[in-house]
């Protein structure tokens, strides 16, 4: 379901108030300026953040491109074959383009002001309205990819030890129940994780996820070369029939530069939210070591390069294997020729570990917004960094246990809190926040910044039409899964 994708896509510390007067230039040497107006008695001036960002250039790139990163990807063969490998490119290289122009406002936006907090941006932009808004689309946003993610937990690694274990699909063994294993999943791995003090200590977990969706490109490319077009699915009693195309119709095994169907217009908002990291940017920015604008937008532009390439590879070589039949989900359409596949099984053991690694990198920034908007004046604590993330965490379990029919009800939160994060809040706050004696209102970069938001506005309404389609109709044409 479309829903279910927005509810993913698609993922920190207290800054002292007294920033919020304070503004900012960025020096020649590249380092943070720290000249702000000094305190009342000529006082030593107020740093940037409350304290030194120490997370290296390469774990804060594993951070962001883990934060990207999503189940998504095992979508985008599908959306493939339903735009065709130039037109997927296409929409593919300008979805990229302009999520990163979005971080440029954010990081611009950023400096001006001295603050590297998404939730104060919003407070400097329009005031507690502002920071209202910004804090509950990132802990809506986010929790609804929390959610998804351990629902996907639930759901498919009860399937990979059953096949591990030639397990009867009926049996009632506990180690097969979804829901006590997305409790000990959540319990041994993420809330430790979730539990650090800084988000940079989370890179090594980081490179571990994004080289677990490194072996499932290298799975993907190498089964490429092993499947015949067309394959024979596997039946029940061991045997394999011819898959649905026949022998003599090569049709069916020919690549589409260009394909236009009722299918197409659903990839767009999937492709639009394919890089979602925007929550993120502004908690690695502010433990990064060195910080510069410079630097950052560097970070973010490698994230982005590398999850690109990989988001292409991907989605050529699964639609390369199995083109028109390629699934929404593409683990799925390899379970079709051998459910009991070794090395399917191993990846999809690694998109899980992948999915599982990530909910602590999305959680930090809830956290943080939640602390921005209810404890704005208050100094670090353990006890409450621990309290939100275990509260967080109980209340996301409780959902995907008891209540998961209503991951369908974050694909509404997610088709409009992610075009806010995205498109929409970057480019307000950074046509509120750049003075107008720098760049008025008829500069060509504050024009551009408005015809972005008109971009996300457009995004929204087109992403709330279909998940309203897929509801009405019932036919869940959409692909699924940030």
């Amino acid at each position: 379901m479309f829903a279910h994708f927005l509810s993913g896509g698609w993922k920190c510390h207290q800054l002292t108030p007294a920033n919020l007067a304070s503004r900012y230039e960025e020096p020649d040497d590249g380092l943070e300026n720290e000249e702000f107006l000094p305190n009342e008695g000529g006082k030593k001036p107020i740093r940037f953040t409350d304290f030194e960002g120490k997370t290296s250039f390469g774990m804060s790139v594993f951070n962001l491109g883990n934060a990207i990163m999503g189940s998504g990807i095992l979508g985008l063969a599908y959306a493939m074959a339903n735009t065709g490998i130039l037109l997927f490119w296409f929409l593919l290289t300008a979805v990229a383009a302009l999520s990163s122009y979005s971080i440029h406002l954010l990081l611009k936006s950023s400096g001006i002001v001295g603050i590297r907090a998404y939730e104060q941006l919003g407070y400097r932009a329009f005031g507690n309205l502002g920071k209202i808004a910004a804090g509950t689309a990132i802990t809506l946003q986010n929790i609804g990819a929390m959610s998804s993610y351990l629902y996907i937990v639930k759901s498919e690694l009860p399937l990979v030890i059953q096949a591990f274990l030639k397990v009867e699909p009926n049996s009632d063994l506990w180690y097969l129940n979804g829901n006590y294993l997305v409790i000990m999943v959540s319990a041994s791995i993420i809330l430790p994780l979730a539990l650090m003090k800084q988000l940079g200590y989370l890179g090594y977990t980081s490179g571990f996820s994004l080289s677990c969706m490194v072996f499932f490109l290298t799975a993907v490319i190498f089964k490429k070369f092993q499947i015949p077009c067309p394959f024979e699915e596997f039946s029940v009693n061991g045997t394999y029939n011819n898959g649905v195309v026949h022998e003599d119709d090569d049709s069916h095994c020919t690549p589409r530069m260009f394909t236009i169907n009722p299918q197409t217009a659903y990839t767009i908002p999937i492709l639009a939210f394919a890089f979602v990291c925007h929550p993120e940017v502004l908690p690695i920015y502010t433990e990064l070591r060195n910080p510069s604008k410079k630097k950052m937008q560097k970070v973010s532009n490698i994230s982005i390069l590398i999850m690109y390439t990989m988001y292409f590879l991907a989605a050529l070589f699964g639609y390369l294997t199995f083109y028109g039949n390629v699934e929404t989900e593409l683990l799925h359409t390899y379970s079709r020729i051998d459910p009991y596949d070794t090395l399917i099984l191993c990846v999809r053991v690694a998109v899980l570990t992948a999915v599982t690694l990530t909910v602590p990198i999305v959680l930090f920034p809830v956290r943080r917004a939640i602390q921005q908007m209810i404890f704005p004046t208050k100094s670090f604590s353990w006890l409450r960094h621990i309290a939100i993330a275990l509260i967080l965490l109980t209340f996301i379990n409780m959902l995907v246990i008891f209540a998961p029919n209503i991951l369908g009800i974050f694909g509404i939160i997610g088709a409009t809190s992610a075009p806010c994060l995205i498109f929409i809040f970057p480019a307000v706050f950074y046509i509120r926040i750049v003075p107008k004696e720098d760049e008025p209102m008829n500069s060509l970069p504050k024009i551009m910044a408005a015809c972005f938001a008109a971009l996300g506005f457009s995004f929204m309404v087109m992403s709330l039409s279909f998940i309203i389609i897929d509801w009405t109709t019932g036919e869940g044409l959409a692909v699924g899964g940030h």
